[in-house]
């Protein structure tokens, strides 16, 4: 009896198919990947946990159950969850790009009411002064005002025009 009770420990303490279908004996626990119905036998219990074997050629003529689910090494839960993310990702980049070209718009729409209305002042004739850094009051000469005239023409041109389409990472600001 001492010795049936002795070797009892000996015998593999779990049981399980693993995913090419071979029983394992081991007295470690199967691997994460093998789900509880593939384990056969626990330390501890008395009695196998039976699963449904696969079909032999003996019972071929009997209709075989669903087929075992093929590992493929794929979560595809985990690669759904990764294409949403990089589709939000991507979408949180077109909305990101698409609030810059609007700022950018704005921006441009701004500066060139802006310039038109000082082009109209420029064009009406009327004295125009400026401040000088020191402070004082100054009215602008004829060479000062087509030099401004002239900035504001390129202004009118660069931001009232269509909006230019970027040219990519070479384009470089002036």
């Amino acid at each position: 009896m001492l010795t049936v009770l002795a070797s009892g420990g000996a015998q593999a303490q779990w049981q399980w198919i693993d995913g090419s279908g071979a029983k394992v004996f081991s007295d470690t626990a199967p691997p994460p990947g093998i789900p509880d119905k593939n384990i056969l036998k626990r330390p501890g219990a008395r009695t196998e946990v039976k699963t449904p074997e696969p079909a032999t050629d003996a019972a071929a003529g009997a209709p075989a159950a669903a087929p075992a689910p093929k590992l493929t090494g794929r979560d595809e839960q985990l690669e759904a969850k990764k294409k949403q993310a990089e589709k939000q990702a991507e979408d949180a980049a077109q909305a990101k790009k698409k609030a810059e070209t609007e700022k950018l718009a704005k921006a441009r729409a701004e500066n060139c009411e802006r310039a038109k209305r000082a082009k109209t002042t420029f064009d009406s004739g009327i004295r125009i002064a400026t401040t000088n850094a020191k402070g004082e009051r100054e009215i602008m000469d004829d060479k000062t005002r087509g030099a401004e005239t002239k900035r504001l023409d390129e202004i009118i041109r660069a931001d009232c025009g269509p909006m230019p389409q970027a040219a990519g990472p070479q384009a470089t600001v002036q």
